[in-house]
């Protein structure tokens, strides 16, 4: 799974990166994004035919769901089951997006204990995450007085050989010659869709244990992707 994650590049360089075109989002650095916060995600307009960066929701709530409170158990989409589980499969068919990621956390056991990890890319700016998106608004409320509200999720994979030691998921990652493809702006068959979901390369990403400040979700500065440190200040 992916439950958190960081990203620390302004808006106007992620802009620039994905050549989204609408006003830019007013967004600071984020280093220890978690479920329900607001994350920036890159959606294609069909209309319109240009890209927007906005910030979402994070944890899908389908439209059919009664409350926001659906959204906490849909943080992350396995890609195995997209196109049949209940609660993604319209989003997967209609409504896709880029989630930006300059890395993310995950946390490997070792007994009943657990140690964090950042994982970072080697030589590229951020990662892109295959994401779903919804609108969902309150139908007990009066349309007048409920407003929609946009939701995403991230959509997993199984572990790569870097990462298998530490969790048997991690979030699918998309190449940049792939996202034209997953946002709609190319025409492509559920069968090709799915085909994108796959496990990053991992010659391309660095791991490694960070402090367990990053537990708290209290704490949110660039402190928490510093390598873990042993007696003698060397990195673990």
């Amino acid at each position: 799974m992916c439950g958190r994650f960081l990203n620390k590049l302004p808006a106007a360089e992620i802009a620039r990166i994905f050549a989204t075109r609408n006003p830019l989002p007013n967004y600071p650095a984020r280093y220890n994004l978690a479920p329900t916060d607001a994350v920036l995600a890159v959606r294609f307009n069909v209309e319109t035919r240009q890209r927007a960066l906005d910030p979402l929701r994070w944890g899908l709530v389908p439209h059919w769901a009664e409350d926001l409170s659906f959204g906490a158990r849909c943080i992350n989409a396995r890609a195995e089951t997209l196109a049949t589980t209940r609660a993604f499969r319209d989003a997967f068919g209609a409504r896709r997006c880029l989630i930006p990621a300059s890395g993310f956390y995950e946390w490997r056991k070792d007994g009943k204990t657990k140690t964090p990890y950042a994982v970072l890319p080697k030589d590229e700016p951020l990662f892109a995450f295959a994401g779903l998106w919804e609108n969902w608004r309150d139908r007990r409320l009066p349309s007048d007085a409920a407003p929609w509200i946009r939701t995403c999720t991230i959509v997993t994979c199984d572990a790569n050989e870097l990462l298998q030691p530490i969790h048997e998921r991690m979030p699918v990652i998309l190449d940049r010659g792939d996202w034209a493809r997953w946002l709609g702006e190319e025409p492509a068959t559920p069968e090709a869709l799915l085909a994108l979901l796959r496990p990053f390369p991992a010659e391309r990403l660095r791991a490694y244990p960070v402090a367990p400040r990053v537990n708290s979700v209290k704490n949110d500065d660039p402190g928490l992707i510093d390598p873990l440190m042993a007696e003698g200040g060397i990195a673990v």
